[in-house]
């Protein structure tokens, strides 16, 4: 296991990410649809930032949905299954295993609750997207 990211809820992803960008150095890494709105990766060095758009505050499988709250954590593994498996019955699934082939090939999640509640993703396969892909054309 290897750390990946820290999830944050934004009342506006794009206002959120310009500030992570312009202040502390953070660059696009990758962008996808959801719904009317998208996830934003950003990145910098090996550290990224995955914003979404806040929802009504009410969790989700992947975490707490209100602005100006941590959704979750994630770590990132060559092999879900294996992890999931090494954990046992300690592997308190909130949602998943999904797979996301169609937004970059062999990206696969699940997420778990830790002893508190605390949303982990578990991750493997996820990468930046290309430049011809680009990360919102930018």
């Amino acid at each position: 296991m290897r750390w990946s990211h820290t999830a944050l809820n934004c009342n506006d992803v794009d206002v959120t990410a310009e500030f992570y960008c312009r202040w502390f150095g953070f660059a696009r890494a990758a962008s996808f649809p959801v719904g009317d709105s998208k996830i934003l990766f950003l990145r910098k060095g090996d550290v990224y930032l995955e914003l979404f758009q806040a929802g009504d505050g009410a969790p989700g499988g992947d975490g707490p949905t209100a602005a100006g709250t941590l959704r979750h954590i994630a770590l990132q593994t060559d092999d879900i299954d294996e992890a999931l498996a090494g954990m046992g019955p300690q592997a308190q699934v909130s949602l998943g295993p999904l797979c996301f082939d169609d937004f970059i090939p062999g990206w696969r999640t699940v997420w778990v609750k830790d002893p508190d509640g605390t949303v982990v993703e578990i991750t493997q396969g996820f990468k930046d997207q290309t430049s011809e892909g680009g990360a919102d054309g930018q």
